[in-house]
């Protein structure tokens, strides 16, 4: 069985940015290559689970979203990081979703595909929303971030994050990961 790090994207991987669709507008956060890389040479498969309710909405396409996906994975790659799967659920809120955290099924799917321990795993984001995906698949621990939304929900809600571990960013949650039993493969 494989273990794997669940991450959302905006706000966790790149630069919250409301509706962003352009590659021209990604910005991934610093350090965020070398942690993903550590994580990886540590046995962890990684994924991206991320809500664009943009689609759903109108705003943008499935097309757009995908060439950011793209170019994530690719501006990634060049640290070594490679990503198994994206899963992207472009469902507004209100609009039925077969994945739209805070459902699991997307974990479930890339437990089934791949193999995965989802009581070894971790999932990574800034938003209740992405926590409770993780809670609800089973994972290991959900870990907020304080970037994109994350210190506002601290700030706002710290009762409901009882249950999660709280970080500056995606280079500490590695680290966090990276310092646990057994981690190290």
């Amino acid at each position: 069985m494989n273990r794997a790090i669940f991450l959302d994207r905006d706000g966790t991987l790149i630069v919250e940015k409301h509706y962003l669709h352009k590659v021209a507008d990604v910005e991934i956060f610093p350090g965020a290559g070398a942690a993903l890389k550590s994580l990886q040479e540590a046995g962890y498969l990684l994924f991206i689970v991320t809500n664009q309710a943009g689609i759903g909405r109108g705003y943008y396409t499935l097309a757009d979203a995908e060439n950011v996906n793209r170019h994530v994975a690719a501006e990634l790659a060049r640290a070594g990081v490679q990503f198994r799967k994206i899963y992207i659920a472009p469902e507004a809120p209100d609009q039925p979703s077969h994945g739209r955290k805070p459902s699991p099924q997307f974990l479930f799917d890339a437990r089934a595909e791949f193999r995965l321990d989802l009581a070894q795993s971790y999932m990574i984001g800034d938003k209740l929303i992405d926590l409770e995906c993780g809670w609800n698949a089973g994972v290991k621990r959900s870990l907020l971030v304080r970037t994109g939304y994350g210190a506002e929900l601290e700030r706002a809600d710290a009762v409901k994050l009882a249950r999660a571990v709280v970080v500056d960013g995606l280079p500490a949650a590695a680290e966090w990961i990276l310092q646990q039993p057994g981690a190290r493969g």
